[in-house]
């Protein structure tokens, strides 16, 4: 599978999202529809952005007993969505139901990706608000682990845990990174980044970028360096 840049669409309404799409004349990206965008326009954004020909992450970070997973994320696969994500924290047998639920009645399913830990958490921050004491690079090698022997494609994780995840589930493994800035960017609130270039070193297979993108002066620009610093 080719490495591939996914924007994150982090827009609150579908008149931005379309604007902003309509930028791209000659690419049709990979984009992201997170939590703001679906609760501000629901189920008929992400249809309308698939008929336009992009491949689409649905990034709402299921987290809830098994079986309102397996139900909620039957749904969200009739949207015909390229990938779908869970946090891993919800347990394996939250995973594997997501898992069961996942597959269209044609026997084909979207790809399905667990978040570790966020990119915004640090060290302190998980030992003070989560009390998890483990070192952040052990939990979120556990974490990739639990993900891969429910069945999962791969996680969401730092750039910086890209190479440790394939030692630990495979090369086949997905990582998903978002925290991706170019070196002259500004880091907003984003703990642990690095470059493009530095993400495919690192051994990334996709990188999810906001707003390096969404904020450039000339979006289409900055998606290009993206892909040629990352892609080649």
């Amino acid at each position: 599978m080719g490495k591939d840049v996914i924007i994150a669409l982090d827009v609150d309404s579908r008149e931005k999202a379309l604007a902003f799409l309509d930028s791209f004349t000659g690419e049709k990206p990979f984009v992201k529809i997170g939590m703001e965008l679906f609760f501000a326009e629901g189920p008929a954004i992400v249809r309308e952005i698939k008929a336009r020909g992009h491949k689409i992450f649905l990034d709402l970070k299921l987290h809830d007993i098994p079986n309102t997973v397996r139900r909620s994320i039957s749904i969200l696969a009739g949207l015909n969505v390229d990938m779908l994500n869970l946090h891993a924290a919800g347990t394996k047998a939250m995973m594997e139901a997501a898992m069961e639920g996942l597959t269209r009645p044609d026997g084909t399913r979207p790809l399905l990706i667990a978040v570790t830990q966020l990119t915004s958490t640090s060290q302190e921050r998980m030992k003070s608000d989560l009390l998890i004491e483990k070192p952040l690079d052990q939990v979120v090698m556990h974490y990739a682990q639990n993900a891969a022997a429910s069945g999962l494609d791969g996680v969401v994780c730092s750039p910086l845990e890209s190479g440790k995840v394939h030692e630990a589930c495979g090369k086949g493994f997905l990582t998903v990174t978002p925290g991706v800035r170019f070196a002259d960017g500004d880091i907003g609130d984003q703990v642990r980044v690095t470059t493009p270039a530095r993400a495919k070193e690192l051994g990334s297979d996709y990188i999810v970028v906001g707003r390096p993108i969404l904020k450039a002066d000339d979006p289409v620009a900055a998606y290009r360096r993206c892909v040629e610093e990352f892609v080649g």
